[in-house]
Parts: C-alpha cells; structure tokens; sequence
C-alpha cells in the first residue's frame, strides 16, 4: 500500500527506509531522499531522486543484486517482487531470455537490468542482445541509468499525491 505524501514528509526516517530501499537499494540514494523531505508533491520526489544519481558503480552492483533476472518469476511476496512481475509482465519469450541472460552474465557476471516497465518481450531481449556490445564500465553505467529509472517508476507506486 502507498504512503500518501503527507506520511511520508512526516514519517520518522525509519518508517521510510524500507518503502525506498524497496525503489531503489543504494543507502546513499535513500538518504539523500529522506534528507530532502519534505517534498511540495510526487514530482519533486521524484525529481530528488533523479538528482541523487548517476549511481557509482560499486551502488550499482549492490543494488542489481536486489533484483531478479528479465524473465524470471521473482521470488518472495514482498512489495518489491510483486512491482518486479507487474513491471516484467511484458515479457512473453522466458527460454529465449535464459539463453541471452547466461551470455550476459558469462560476459559481464552480474543480471540484465533493465526498466522494462510497458516494454514488450522482444524490445527486451533485442536491448539485451545489443547491450552485449558494451564493455564492462560502459554497460555498468548503462545499469545504472535503467535502475534509476526503475527508482522513479517505484517512487509513484510507493509514495501517492
């Protein structure tokens, strides 16, 4: 369930902390979130997070390990597997990613991360297929980028006007 804005201006920070490690798990981001508050409404909350990024790469990493691989069922019934299955529910071609998420973890040793929020399967796996052409910094920025978008989308699911 969201917190209505006026909740979370007013929360203490530990009732908080969970619902934006939920968004996004990077400590330095959450904070950065709780000491802006309070914010005038879900846009300026939103906007606070896009200034708290770009992620460092070691925040990147930690933070991919919080999410399940393109594809695949997340595990557990916590609020953030579920925001996972609705934001993956475009994916419709689960053996073919497999197959592509092995190459890019043999290649880069962590999951795909992408913000597959309303993007269809193939769209997916053609940005899987192609980001394989990164080299590792590139493609850790590139993570980086869709996991804060992902932060946003999360943010308007966590927090209502």
């Amino acid at each position: 369930m969201p917190l209505a804005l006026a909740e979370f201006n007013s929360a203490d920070a530990a009732e908080v902390r969970p619902a934006l490690t939920a968004c996004l798990a990077v400590p330095r981001w959450v904070d950065a979130l709780l000491a802006g508050r309070p914010y005038a409404d879900v846009d300026a909350l939103v906007a606070a997070s896009d200034a708290a990024t770009p992620l460092r790469r070691d925040e990147v990493l930690a933070a991919i390990a919080a999410h399940p691989r393109i594809g695949e069922k997340p595990k557990g019934t916590d609020v953030d597997a579920s925001w996972s299955k609705s934001e993956q529910s475009g994916v419709d071609n689960a053996a073919e990613f497999a197959t592509a998420n092995a190459e890019y973890e043999r290649r880069f040793g962590h999951v795909f991360l992408v913000c597959a929020g309303g993007r269809k399967g193939a769209e997916l796996l053609a940005n899987l297929r192609s980001r394989l052409a990164n080299d590792p910094d590139t493609e850790l920025d590139v993570a980086g980028a869709e996991l804060a978008k992902i932060a946003g989308l999360r943010l308007r699911k966590a927090v209502s006007p």
